[in-house]
């Protein structure tokens, strides 16, 4: 399966700036590849870790570097998002001490 011939660059577009929200409203959390208590936990923790997963389990035949880009910007993404919120309550400590 393609992933061309099944979305468009707007699902793309939304999984990378709402990764959860897509999910939702898409109907992902229904997927056989995935375990439910391990995808509800996924979606909490690590959202686009999740999309990564699935993926790669979807689309690894027809689009590799789409997966490796997914791949790339789950790994890169979560760790960004973590040091920015760190900040932000480090910077918010140092102004109310």
């Amino acid at each position: 399966m393609n992933y061309w011939d099944v979305h468009g660059l707007f699902f793309l577009f939304f999984l990378l700036l709402f990764p959860r929200l897509t999910m939702l409203f898409m109907g992902v959390c229904f997927v056989p590849y995935a375990h439910p208590i391990l995808f509800w936990l996924g979606w909490v923790l690590t959202p686009r870790l999740v999309c990564a997963i699935l993926g790669t389990c979807y689309y690894w035949d027809t689009n590799p570097v789409l997966c490796v880009f997914a791949w790339i910007f789950a790994l890169s993404g979560d760790s960004s998002t973590t040091k920015a919120g760190n900040d932000h309550i480090r910077q918010r400590n140092r102004i109310n001490p």
